[in-house]
């Protein structure tokens, strides 16, 4: 049976959704949550028998770690082993309620499984109206990783996860689309150094702001710590290339494919080429908040082939890169011999 899906509107979070959302959670149940990034598949996070049932629904290896959701800073000695080094803490002054996942000691009481088996784990305090309420009605820490089946493109909306999901949850709360529409950035530590771990809705610039930080690659066993660091990852159910900015495809063979590009840059397309605008270069965040639609959009389409162009940017620009080149294997082309 399909799962509910209630409305609850971010400016004025229903009660009786919330409630109801909560009760489920205590219980052992899961609910899709909204959040200022995706929607996330929440359980209780101190709950093993809850928690295996994210990896279960969303068919997740158990070696793909959690985030840990909380409502405020005083929730986080439920999730977090002693004190935050003092760059996590600056960073969650700076950032927190917000789009940044800080990875922390894991707190004993938090079960092993929602770290992948590590000691350390992710958390972050969500800015969204409707998820704050939720966690705090549960009064519990929520486990919450993206509302979709594993690898697939993220949910920003209700819709999405009721397609991917809606069979196998026991809640779907509505509060409409995600602002940020990509995942948040996640930072670990080394002494007073913060490492970006994934990049997400707050830039790495923004982080060099406050403290010390540098970015590793993404792609190596470093990251595990991480959610989101398999080489295919967000991805349509086409198969889909990732080619560098600027690409030049006028020489590629005709086809049923659809070419993922900017506005004001379409490039010659061979015959049966069909353009798809991911929004201007100039506005990145627009692009970001927008991203995963269009990638369902082409994917329900049906063409035999999805081609996105990275946008080469800075800033928000290396997140909406990171899921493009993850929707497309981590390969990369450089020109038409590589597709």
């Amino acid at each position: 049976m399909p799962a509910p899906l209630l409305p609850c509107p971010t400016d004025n979070p229903d009660s009786a959704v919330i409630e109801r959302a909560a009760s489920v959670l205590r219980a052992g149940g899961l609910v899709a949550i909204p959040t200022e990034t995706v929607y996330g598949l929440g359980a209780n996070a101190l709950d093993t028998a809850a928690v295996a049932s994210i990896f279960t629904a969303k068919g997740r290896p158990s070696s793909d770690p959690l985030i840990v959701h909380i409502d405020t800073l005083a929730m986080a000695p439920q999730v977090v082993d002693g004190d935050f080094p003092t760059p996590a803490r600056i960073l969650a002054d700076a950032y927190w309620p917000g789009p940044l996942t800080l990875v922390l000691p894991r707190h004993p009481t938090v079960p092993a499984a929602v770290a992948s088996g590590l000691p350390l784990v992710g958390v972050r305090c969500p800015a969204h109206p409707t998820a704050q309420a939720i966690i705090s009605a549960a009064g519990v820490p929520i486990a919450a990783p993206s509302a979709n089946r594993f690898g697939r493109i993220s949910p920003t909306r209700a819709s999405h996860v009721a397609a991917e999901l809606g069979d196998r949850i026991d809640l779907i709360v509505d509060s409409g689309p995600c602002s940020a529409g990509v995942e948040s950035t996640v930072v670990s530590f080394d002494g007073d150094m913060a490492v970006v771990l994934r990049h997400g809705a707050i830039p790495l610039e923004s982080i060099a702001s406050h403290v010390a930080v540098r970015s590793i690659d993404t792609t190596s066993d470093t990251a595990i710590a991480s959610p989101g660091h398999d080489e295919r990852h967000y991805s349509p159910g086409i198969p889909t290339t990732t080619v560098i900015a600027g690409f030049d495809p006028s020489h590629a063979p005709p086809g049923n494919v659809r070419y993922l590009g900017y506005e004001g840059e379409e490039p010659e397309l061979p015959a049966g080429w069909s353009f798809v605008p991911l929004g201007s270069r100039s506005d990145l965040d627009a692009i970001a908040h927008d991203l995963y639609d269009v990638l369902r959009r082409a994917d329900v389409a049906a063409p035999t082939r999805i081609i996105a162009e990275l946008t080469g940017e800075a800033g928000i620009g290396r997140a909406i890169d990171d899921r493009l080149s993850r929707a497309g294997s981590s390969r990369i082309a450089r020109s038409v011999a590589d597709l």
